[in-house]
């Protein structure tokens, strides 16, 4: 599966690299009206733009993860609460392997020479 992977990743690379190397004539990007032209390679519009919504996208996320975080830190810690509540309510018992002592212990004469 791995080998798939890395010739899928190499076949995107290697097609994303053709469309930057075809594409090398200046553009101009004007905005809105406004005098300002924006001069370069088409492909560098595409990455700026790809960044831009990456990075909008990231910043869209942001409540949300924030809000996971909190949501699973109040989880966590009612779960100690109940462990805790449920250890104590517990009783203390010896583990399985360990016979118990009962009240009367016998006593086992003293060995003699």
């Amino acid at each position: 599966m791995r080998v798939v992977s890395w010739i899928f990743r190499t076949v995107l690379f290697l097609a994303a690299l053709g469309f930057a190397l075809s594409n090398t004539a200046v553009t101009e990007l004007r905005f809105f009206g406004v005098e300002f032209v924006w001069r370069a390679p088409l492909v560098i519009f595409l990455l700026a733009f790809l960044a831009a919504g990456a990075l909008l996208g990231l910043l869209g996320l942001l409540p949300t993860w924030y809000r996971m975080r909190r949501e699973i830190g109040r989880l966590r810690r009612e779960l100690r609460v109940a462990e805790k509540a449920a250890n104590a309510a517990s009783p203390r018992s010896a583990p399985p392997d360990v016979p118990r002592q009962s009240a009367a212990v016998e006593t086992l004469p003293a060995p003699g020479p």
